[in-house]
């Protein structure tokens, strides 16, 4: 895994808007974004366990009503800074006329540059006995509706589902189905089985994060569902490094001799940081970065953006 720094995150993702779809756990990948853009400083514990705030580390709660475990719960945040915007919508479905409004907003405003997105706890525990078989209607029709609202250069990453814990403990669990969170951790590995199958069918980019976390079920929480700092900042990397790969960045490791911290990744070194260099070309603006570690990135950039939605200030951006 690439050993990410905040101006090479900040850098990657220049002029980017990223939207992230799904329950919790992706609104912790957003918090965890939207904090290491800012500093690499990971979520402290009292940033994991809030929710509905009306602002977090200078987001603004766009859309949201009283907290809620009912199917009809709504959550928009958005972080907006001069060379970013990032924006989560909370899911409790994969597809409904919740999720129909939210592609609305990409084909009448601003279209993303990169979709992360997962739905999978809420819509198998409220489906019973057909909750697989339901999920993947579900699915199929949502990522047709993708591939039709999207421009083909926005890069869709679908998040499989992480590891559930044995006994879960979790609101979205309604009293007539609290006999599920024993079988739950099970469908949703079959659920990431066929998500992932019907992803690569539509020709999305799927991240399995239930396989890169299985052995790491200690930095789970007590619920059995969510996941600490560090798994959430590795997460941050893995999304990071992936997205780069797509796009075509080469990104070098960084080689630090310290020892890995909490068995992931490598801890930042005191040695000389990369310094950017702006090049211009006929065609495109290219960043270039060199460092003692021979690390070149170069992203193509746009300069034309149209208004962000919500009453956003313009979204254009020159050179940062």
């Amino acid at each position: 895994m690439a050993n990410f720094t905040l101006e090479e995150a900040h850098l990657l993702l220049h002029n980017k808007f990223v939207v992230i779809l799904g329950d919790s756990i992706q609104r912790t990948v957003y918090k965890d974004l939207v904090v290491f853009l800012q500093t690499e400083s990971c979520l402290t514990n009292t940033q994991l366990r809030s929710k509905g705030e009306l602002s977090f580390e200078g987001d603004q709660l766009v859309e949201g009503g009283k907290l809620s475990n009912n199917t009809d719960y709504r959550e928009v945040r958005q972080y907006h800074s001069p060379s970013h915007l990032l924006r989560f919508y909370f899911l409790t479905r994969i597809y409904s006329n919740y999720v129909e409004s939210v592609l609305a907003d990409f084909q009448t405003g601003l279209q993303p540059d990169v979709l992360i997105v997962n739905s999978c706890v809420w819509d198998i525990s409220r489906y019973g006995s057909n909750s697989i078989q339901q999920y993947r209607e579900n699915l199929d029709t949502f990522f047709t509706r993708l591939n039709e609202v999207l421009l083909p250069e926005c890069l869709v990453i679908w998040n499989m589902t992480m590891p559930l814990g044995k006994k879960i403990k979790g609101g979205f669990l309604i009293p007539e189905l609290q006999y599920l969170d024993v079988t739950l951790r099970c469908d949703v590995i079959e659920a990431n089985f066929y998500s992932a199958l019907l992803a690569d069918a539509h020709g999305f980019d799927v991240l399995d994060l239930h396989y890169q976390f299985r052995f790491h079920l200690q930095h789970r929480a007590a619920d059995g569902i969510h996941w600490n700092k560090v798994v959430h900042r590795r997460i941050t990397f893995t999304l990071l490094q992936h997205i780069a790969e797509a796009w075509g960045v080469s990104l070098s490791p960084h080689p630090h001799p310290h020892k890995p911290q909490g068995g992931f990744g490598w801890r930042d070194g005191d040695g000389p940081r990369l310094q950017p260099q702006w090049l211009e070309s006929a065609n495109q603006t290219e960043l270039q970065l060199r460092g003692s570690n021979n690390l070149v990135m170069r992203n193509r950039l746009s300069h034309s953006r149209i208004p962000a939605p919500y009453g956003w200030p313009d979204y254009r951006h020159g050179h940062c």
